[in-house]
């Protein structure tokens, strides 16, 4: 069979969510082709992949525990953080790895983003504009321009040194759009992800119009929000890289008492 399933069907199929999909397509557990902006997936491989033999028994696998290794601090201790903040500050905020895929839930997201990011072709451009704020080279945050027309700006989150995930604060304007310019983008919006453009028109008159003062603490937000991530992140690599050695003098399996 050769019939090419949505992503929709595919996260119906593997119980598995809209991020899951992208991050198996990521790392080459799932093979997918473009048709336009969006994904498509064929039937006999996701059939595969639901018929595929059940994994190793842990109790055959390895014993010994996987070295530690720089990764994002656990999404519930800063999820609470990230969401009261944004609110706070009046914008969207989110933590994505280098690659623009979310680690943590959209923060006050403005109802303009959530019509976009309801389709998935407009979920795939915010994607898209995350993983190009990853790679930006400037160290310091600065103002950028999203598929949508909207300002973003992000802050790394550095764990051992290595940036493992980017703290994004978007959904905002530095300046009062021009009308013509705005339009045009309600436009394109409505046309790529089959939008309605009189809601788009609607709703981006809720998108906040940032002062010089109030970007200016926008982006000592961010840095500061960030190095605390940071901070949380390498506290927790820390305790993870002390349990392992702990383990490693533990093996009560191959200790003498053990034996």
């Amino acid at each position: 069979m050769n019939e090419l399933l949505t992503t929709k069907q595919v996260q119906e199929m593997l119980r598995v969510d809209r991020t899951t999909i992208y991050r198996m397509l990521k790392d080459g557990r799932l093979q997918g082709v473009k048709v336009g902006s969006q994904w498509r997936f064929r039937t006999a491989e996701i059939n595969a992949i639901l018929h595929a033999p059940s994994p190793i028994p842990q109790e055959t696998a390895a014993a010994e525990p996987p070295p530690p290794k720089s990764e994002p601090s656990p999404v519930a201790c800063l999820q609470a953080v990230q969401d009261v903040s944004a609110e706070t500050v009046g914008v969207g905020a989110i933590i994505t790895d280098n690659d623009g895929l979310p680690i943590s839930r959209l923060s006050n997201s403005y109802h303009f983003c959530d019509l976009i990011r309801n389709t998935e072709s407009g979920q795939q451009a915010c994607v898209d504009s995350w993983n190009g704020l990853s790679h930006q080279t400037a160290v310091n945050p600065k103002f950028t321009t999203c598929h949508a027309g909207l300002q973003t700006a992000r802050a790394r989150i550095e764990v051992n040194s290595v940036t493992t995930s980017i703290f994004v604060a978007g959904q905002f304007y530095t300046d009062m759009p021009k009308t013509a310019v705005q339009q045009q983008y309600i436009k394109q919006l409505a046309s790529t992800h089959g939008l309605n453009a009189a809601a788009l028109d609607e709703a981006i008159n809720d998108i906040p119009i940032l002062s010089l003062a109030k970007q200016e603490k926008l982006v000592e937000w961010l840095k500061k929000l960030a190095a605390t991530f940071s901070v949380i992140g390498q506290e927790r690599s820390e305790m993870i890289e002390r349990f392992h050695r702990i383990i490693s003098i533990s093996d009560l399996e191959n200790s003498p008492i053990a034996s």
